[in-house]
């Protein structure tokens, strides 16, 4: 056996660990929610939950788990295949559809997470004639979508229009044939929202295509829900997003877009070509997700008022918190090594935040990414920036 290698990887742990960069994971043991038991039996903890991607409280939803449950006895536990083999079932064009309609594009394609829906993306759509141009705080999901793509690649800095329009002049000038932008429509370490007019308007100028990652905005940003293109008014050429955060939270996720690019890409999107049909109970439950999204108003008020009561009291007692109005809150501490002792004292005060550093985020730009859901109260929101509060203090 090749040793050199195992004590390379030791080496690499151990610096990992030394500098402070090593992420551990929790065990739940309840349903996501709100509120959240962790632990392991016996050693189990009640806390107060705020760092998941489960916007609209909808994970553990009786009618999510209701839905599920009956897909199970009528249409089984997996399909045991890929798509246009023997994978495809009437709720999967189903809920293809109804995607679609909600997001007010042609059509729709699943995926097994966003993450692939993004990596084959760009390679079937594009070559070496074309051009990409990314934001550089893309998800990297995109970034590794790119990578796979022969299309020629440049970066703007993050939400620069002086800078995109360089890229896009750029791009023109060396001839290329297609040029598609590409961005998240919310930076999800950070809350921001993609300047989507602006880039839609540059866009119209050197007639490139628009490509949003909406994932954390579907269900819960802009009218009904529809997503920051719906929330400023403009139009995306393709859109991409999951089913893992505020649509139920649990597995799966899509492009949408005209049928000619949802043609191509089921045709030789190699995620999508190669992978497992979604489970049908994942099908299912989403189809009821929609619903409560369409008729959630309530929830997002809630949630919105959440994030505006959680951001308020935050920086009332003097933390350093992005601006914006978009319920990814973080707060930027800097340390790595702080972030992970703050984390970990606040869980002691029943409070379930995580540290964010490095790859996650830049080096220097280590933080606690706070995140509001519907489920939550003002009152919980006020005890935990009573946690927070006191956790500043006992590990500065």
């Amino acid at each position: 056996m090749p040793e050199t290698f195992y004590t390379q990887l030791a080496t690499t742990l151990d610096d990992i660990e030394a500098k402070g960069l090593t992420k551990r994971e929790r065990l739940l043991a309840s349903p996501q929610g709100g509120r959240i038991t962790v632990g392991t039996p016996g050693e189990t903890r009640k806390v107060l939950n705020m760092c998941a991607n489960n916007y609209l409280g909808l994970a553990a939803h009786p009618a999510l788990v209701a839905a599920a449950r009956e897909s199970l006895d009528q249409r089984g536990y997996g399909m045991a295949s890929v798509r246009f083999i023997c994978g495809t079932m009437d709720i999967h064009r189903t809920l293809e559809e109804r995607l679609s309609r909600f997001l007010d594009h042609d059509d729709a394609l699943l995926y097994t997470s966003c993450f692939d829906a993004n990596g084959g993306l760009f390679e079937p759509l594009l070559d070496e004639n074309d051009a990409i141009i990314s934001d550089a705080l893309n998800h990297a999901s995109i970034i590794d979508g790119i990578r796979l793509c022969k299309a020629k690649r440049y970066v703007y800095a993050n939400s620069d229009m002086t800078q995109l329009r360089e890229r896009l002049q750029e791009a023109r000038g060396k001839g290329a044939r297609t040029i598609m932008i590409a961005t998240d429509g919310v930076f999800s370490m950070d809350g921001y929202l993609a300047r989507l007019p602006e880039i839609s308007a540059l866009a119209r100028e050197f007639d490139a295509l628009v490509m949003v990652d909406d994932s954390h905005a579907t269900g819960f940003v802009g009218p009904k829900g529809k997503g920051t293109p719906a929330h400023f008014g403009v139009e995306v050429d393709i859109l991409t997003g999951t089913l893992g955060k505020a649509l139920g939270g649990a597995v799966g996720g899509y492009v949408a877009a005209r049928k000619p690019v949802i043609d191509l890409l089921r045709q030789r999107s190699r995620p999508y070509l190669f992978s497992n049909s979604l489970p049908p109970a994942v099908v299912c439950a989403a189809l009821a997700a929609l619903d409560l999204v369409e008729q959630g108003d309530d929830l997002r008020r809630n949630l919105f008022s959440n994030a505006a009561h959680w951001r308020t009291g935050l920086e009332r007692l003097g933390f350093d918190v992005l601006p914006g109005e978009h319920p990814i809150i973080p707060v930027m501490l800097g340390d790595a090594a702080l972030s992970q002792r703050m984390a970990a004292d606040l869980y002691t005060r029943g409070v379930y935040v995580s540290g964010f550093f490095y790859p996650v985020v830049a080096m220097g730009k280590a933080r606690i990414r706070t995140q509001m859901n519907a489920l939550h109260t003002h009152a919980d929101l006020d005890f935990a920036l009573d946690a927070f509060d006191a956790a500043r203090h006992a590990v500065a």
